[in-house]
């Protein structure tokens, strides 16, 4: 219990530390919000991965579906590197830094309101934004209940609140360059802890091999099924890949990272960091989970819910360990909620309070405004974790799903389509924003009513983004088209003439 407490005393006193370090550069909006857009590629590319993957994913998505899919949850993870990761820094990372540096945005409904020149666009996304990341923050207190319940016999309310308070002095204190070297720190125990609890937890049943083999015994729709490649539902499981991989394209606390990105160098670098945390983390979580039925039986994961099954998997690991798996968890958990409190409170300071309540608000205003509703968010979200803690609600990943599909769902084909097609309309982005925040709140209010395959948050929100990628240029080919100065004005962010070596662009 000493070397539990000593580790979670340190790790704590490190984040604030840094939070007050990094005050000096917190004192503007600019600062606050993007680090003055000069944060290099370590510090961003951990400050996506950790933003990426929470105590969401590490007890509740990998508990649930790897109790679901077997092994084969495997792919969310690896599909999580490829195509959250990889693809997400090739196709969005330069132009997002370059489009939203033209047009001087902040924040995706800034981003939104400057390409189109919409107030309408601008207010509409920061509610969107603020509503659906409510739920979100609020599912990331609740994969440490039983953690530290397991751990250090603490009560989950008085867990919700140290987590809660610490998280919010660092970010009031240093704002994103704060959240970003304690997403960096966060990020290494996170690598560090995932390696060491997979290779601890697997030992329990004779290693690799021995773990299979046992996995291969349990009975499913097929023999083998939850040690085969695909495992028994492959079409549920691309349905969880596609909402946790593309999903990450269109949610506004990691589409923020881009912006903040210093240099071409940072990008390329990124690019590599953020895919091999991503590979290492989401495919080290569901490969994890893949091996949950070993542990709980069927009639135990009635009782407990798919959140006991990560918990249970640890409980006869050496005390070091589980004091590594909580701080792990802790940090997953603490870099997700700063950034989603960093990303609320700016978008509603600088997209809704600002120019619409409040006219002409001064820089240093709207940095003491954003550090007030860090605090409002942050006492939403706790007291939401706190209800749901004690009421009917265990699956933190329906908070998620939900959550995912609805910004995705509203953001993802408007957001992408605006960097690549000079096309794209007003009208059509108001459609894919109503659409995928609507059908999200119709499968959460009358879930029964939807066809069976869609009554899952999970494909429900997968649903919502592909369709959108349809909305969008079929609702701009029948609209009227942009101002044509307007289009050009954002894209002539792409063609201003830069200098490159040979070996990065050959020449006739």
């Amino acid at each position: 219990m000493l070397i539990k407490i000593l580790m979670l005393v340190v790790f704590f006193a490190v984040m604030l530390a840094v939070g007050i370090k990094c005050r000096k550069s917190a004192t503007d909006v600019n600062g606050f919000v993007l680090g003055g857009r000069s944060v290099g590629p370590w510090l961003t590319a951990f400050a996506y991965g950790t933003s990426y993957f929470s105590a969401v994913i590490f007890v509740g998505y990998a508990g649930q579906f790897g109790w679901k899919f077997g092994l084969a949850s495997t792919w969310i993870g690896l599909g999580n590197a490829v195509i959250g990761s990889l693809l997400a820094w090739v196709i969005l990372g330069r132009r997002t830094r370059l489009m939203t540096h033209r047009l001087d945005s902040k924040t995706m409904p800034e981003f939104f309101a400057g390409r189109f020149d919409s107030k309408g666009l601008r207010i509409g996304a920061s509610l969107i934004i603020f509503v659906f990341l409510i739920p979100y923050t609020a599912s990331l207190y609740n994969g440490l209940s039983r953690l530290f319940e397991m751990a250090f016999h603490i009560d989950y309310i008085v867990c919700i609140i140290v987590m809660a308070v610490l998280t919010g002095i660092y970010v009031i204190a240093g704002g994103y360059m704060a959240t970003a070297i304690n997403d960096f720190i966060q990020g290494i125990v996170m690598l560090v802890g995932i390696v060491a609890v997979i290779l601890a937890v697997l030992n329990l049943h004779g290693g690799l091999m021995g773990s299979v083999v046992e996995l291969s015994k349990i009975e499913g729709d097929f023999p083998g099924a939850y040690a085969s490649f695909f495992g028994p539902l492959p079409l549920d499981l691309l349905g969880v890949v596609i909402l946790t991989s593309l999903g990450t394209w269109g949610l506004p606390q990691m589409v923020g990272k881009f912006y903040a990105i210093k240099s071409e160098d940072a990008i390329r670098k990124g690019t590599i960091i953020s895919t091999f945390f991503a590979v290492v983390v989401a495919g080290g979580c569901y490969f994890l989970g893949g091996f949950g039925r070993l542990f709980l039986t069927a009639d135990e994961v009635a009782e407990q819910g798919f959140d006991g099954i990560i918990p249970s998997m640890l409980l006869n690991l050496p005390d070091f360990l589980i004091a590594v798996v909580v701080i792990l968890v802790l940090s997953a958990s603490m870099s997700t909620l700063s950034s989603l409190v960093l990303t609320s409170s700016s978008t509603l300071t600088l997209d809704f309070v600002s120019g619409t309540v409040v006219k002409d608000m001064k820089d240093k205003t709207k940095v003491i405004t954003m550090r007030a509703f860090i605090v409002v968010f942050i006492l939403i979200s706790a007291t939401i974790a706190v209800v749901q803690y004690k009421s009917a609600v265990t699956f933190i990943a329906q908070l998620m799903g939900v959550s995912w599909g609805a910004l995705a769902g509203a953001f993802l084909a408007p957001f992408l389509y605006s960097l690549y097609w000079k096309g794209t309309t007003k009208i059509s982005c108001w459609v894919c924003f109503i659409f995928g925040s609507g059908i999200m709140i119709a499968n959460m209010l009358a879930r029964a009513s939807f066809p069976t395959l869609l009554q899952s948050p999970i494909n429900c929100g997968a649903f919502a983004m592909l369709a959108g990628f349809i909305i969008v240029p079929l609702v701009s080919f029948i609209t009227p088209k942009p101002d044509a100065k307007l289009v050009a004005n954002a894209f002539a962010s792409y063609d201003k003439a830069v200098t490159t070596t040979a070996k990065e662009n050959l020449q006739d």
